[in-house]
């Protein structure tokens, strides 16, 4: 079958991008996509998404792991699938679609930013020496000293396949202070199994455990991520976080075609 794809980055976390509307792809067959996101033998990609009709909202989010199987939500991917429907013509400035984890709003300006709520976050447990909190994918939040020559891979995957979260695992982010409203952040992502350049929900729970913890005050937070920059905003009341916003930017790389 020869299969027409899209490559969008956001932030450098990329995606491949599949217009499924008329339901041709091969959704079962987890060989084909952990093929397609493969990059020595394939597109290459942290994820692919399918754009699916949806008889309520603009769209259907259907999110794949580099790994072939279907995962929770990704921050980074919503905003670059706003900005492939845009491209397709089936919004304009603003869009409603579901995923996994619900109902998302999200507008796209004229630049190519992409502002994407999240969901809301009401449950946050602190321990000792991190934080856990699920913004729509389950995310640990450690504060590490040397961010920059810390091994990301080895203590990610150490979090992650270790006893504190089971069969299931986390996402396991990397923290360091910049300012008062500023923190750099490095993800291990379960289902890549590696570093990514940047994670969508990662920013929004390392942005929201900051505050938690005390570490900021602002509603507003700049995350520094190593493809680039990211912003969180958000409403706190009486611990519950709500009008979650995930902004950046979402910006189409290539279009092609391939048989699988």
């Amino acid at each position: 079958m020869q299969l027409q794809f899209y490559k969008y980055q956001g932030t450098g976390n990329d995606f491949v991008l599949i217009d499924n509307r008329s339901n041709f792809f091969p959704k079962e067959n987890t060989q084909h996509i952990a093929h397609l996101c493969d990059r020595r033998f394939g597109i290459g990609g942290d994820g692919l998404i399918l754009l699916e009709n949806d008889p309520v909202t603009d769209f259907k989010m259907v999110y794949y792991n580099s790994d072939g199987n279907q995962s929770s939500m990704c921050g980074n991917g919503g905003r670059c699938l706003v900005a492939f429907a845009k491209k397709l013509q089936v919004i304009e400035n603003k869009a409603t679609f579901i995923a996994t984890d619900g109902l998302h709003h999200a507008t796209i300006d004229d630049d190519g930013l992409v502002s994407l709520q999240m969901i809301d976050v009401d449950a946050v447990k602190v321990s000792t020496d991190h934080v856990f909190l699920n913004t729509g994918s389950p995310h640990h939040v450690q504060l590490v000293d040397d961010l920059e020559n810390y091994n990301i891979k080895e203590n990610g995957a150490a979090i992650r396949y270790g006893d504190l979260y089971g069969k299931a695992g986390s996402n396991i982010n990397f923290v360091k202070q910049i300012d008062q409203a500023t923190f750099s952040m490095r993800t291990y992502e379960r289902g890549v199994e590696d570093e990514t350049l940047s994670c969508g929900t990662g920013a929004t729970a390392v942005a929201i455990a900051m505050n938690v913890i005390g570490k900021t005050n602002a509603t507003s937070i700049d995350l520094n991520v190593e493809g680039g920059k990211l912003v969180v905003s958000f409403e706190k009341k009486e611990g519950q976080f709500s009008k979650v916003f995930l902004k950046g930017p979402a910006e189409f790389v290539f279009k092609g075609t391939i048989i699988i």
